[in-house]
């Protein structure tokens, strides 16, 4: 007990259970602890532009065959698109088949539309953007742009472009190479000592969600709430399950692996706070730094599973507690739309609320006004939002890497399996290389 105590992961554990102690029965002073949890994803968020440059400049450099690197990115698109449209599926079915808005006879000229100004000005412009506007602010002012805004797209476009220059320059480029590796390998280090804060960061945003909003929020809208943590958990068993058994590994096996990290994201429902040592221990299962610089940042903004689901399943929610009726082609309107406006979820303020009233844009039936039913327990949804997705991110990594050759199957397996090579301090020490030894020979 005493070693698990000592531990990150039961740390974290026993932080959440006494920030929703002292959110219930201390609510005033919970409520004054929010920046702890802000504070915290602030740190975290500093150092990620730094990171993915440096982690996916030094795998393409490194990796020499670009033409490969290519290749794994274009699979990667492919896995998100065919994953995040079962993930809008599974949404819409299970909406349909357990009907949890139904019976509830909404009437929207009841509702207060008050709370929902920034989100529907904030919506009109996602809406209004569309694809060419969202594909162009993936190309940033200047060349330091996404790492003044923290936009990690727009930073790893830079960083594949800087990447695949570094790499032509062959001898040229080396001693370069090694300084951005060393530059890497220090910013984990400062990312270790912040993840030690970790405890305090989740504390902070249980104790003052419990204390703002109260555990009594969730009674009115609990059946939409227990479905949607049910959806998720039947996407990951089932959905992920399946990809990681045909990649050759058990999905239970990877949550026990990031454990912490799990806890972590359930706390302060972001898996931004846990991006930089997701990407250190994926490296350490014996995945190329090439394929996890590439995948993991892309598949924060392209791969968001459980907020597919979301959409689908809330968009459907409002519907049915309205008794809105919808034709075959609005459900198929929603589903196109929601494949395209979830790309855009990552970054934007308050995106979940967002994001479903630029969905909803497209679906004149439904009326805006029924986002105010989910708003209150909007958070609560976050932190199985934050966990899905972050889960989903995961297997894709591995999937992906699976897919192209570029994961070493039986360190991973040892690994998983909890062998020696399963280090719990893995952020103190630098993740053992995955490089070749022609790779090694080079740098």
């Amino acid at each position: 007990m005493p070693n698990w105590s000592r531990s990150l992961f039961g740390q974290v554990c026993i932080a959440l259970v006494l920030g929703v102690m002292v959110g219930f029965f201390a609510p005033e002073f919970a409520a004054s602890m929010k920046p702890l949890g802000d504070g915290f994803i602030k740190l975290i968020k500093m150092l990620i532009p730094a990171i993915v440059f440096c982690v996916v400049v030094h795998g393409i450099a490194g990796a020499g065959d670009l033409k490969k690197v290519g290749r794994v990115g274009v699979r990667a698109i492919i896995y998100f698109e065919v994953i995040t449209t079962i993930a809008l599926v599974l949404g819409i079915m299970l909406a349909y088949i357990f009907q949890p808005g139904a019976g509830m006879n909404i009437d929207t000229s009841t509702l207060d539309a008050s709370a929902l100004g920034a989100y529907v000005d904030r919506a009109h412009e996602v809406s209004q953007g569309g694809t060419v506007e969202f594909l162009m602010k993936l190309i940033p002012t200047t060349i330091f742009s996404g790492f003044a805004t923290g936009d990690v797209l727009q930073v790893l476009l830079v960083a594949v472009l800087f990447g695949c220059a570094l790499s032509l320059l062959g001898e040229r480029g080396r001693p370069l190479l090694s300084m951005i590796e060393l530059a890497g390998d220090t910013t984990f280090k400062i990312m270790g000592f912040i993840v030690r804060l970790a405890p305090l960061g989740v504390f902070g945003a249980i104790a003052y969600t419990v204390g703002s909003y109260g555990i009594g929020s969730l009674a009115m809208l609990g059946y939409l709430v227990a479905l949607f943590y049910v959806t998720v958990a039947i996407f990951v068993v089932a959905v992920l399950g399946t990809v990681m058994r045909i990649s050759g590994f058990s999905i239970f096996k990877l949550i026990r692996y990031l454990r912490t990290e799990i806890g972590i994201v359930a706390g302060t429902a972001s898996s931004d706070a846990v991006l930089p040592q997701t990407m250190r221990k994926l490296e350490h299962l014996g995945i190329k730094d090439s394929t996890v610089g590439l995948v993991v940042p892309t598949g924060y903004s392209f791969n968001l599973d459980a907020f597919s689901i979301y959409l689908t399943l809330a968009a459907l929610f409002i519907a049915q507690a309205t008794n809105t009726d919808l034709s075959l082609m609005e459900l198929l309107t929603i589903l196109g739309v929601a494949l395209i406006t979830s790309k855009g979820a990552h970054g934007v303020p308050g995106s979940a609320i967002v994001i479903l009233a630029a969905t909803l844009t497209a679906i004149p039936a439904i009326p805006a006004i029924g986002l105010v039913l989910v708003l209150s327990v909007d958070w609560f949804m976050g932190i199985a939002r934050a966990l899905g997705n972050y889960l989903g991110n995961c297997v894709a990594t591995m999937a992906v890497a699976s897919w192209v050759g570029d994961i070493d199957r039986d360190r991973a397996q040892r690994v998983l399996d909890g062998e020696e090579l399963n280090s719990p301090d893995i952020l103190e020490e630098p993740a053992p290389s995955s490089k070749t030894e022609e790779q090694v020979q080079h740098v």
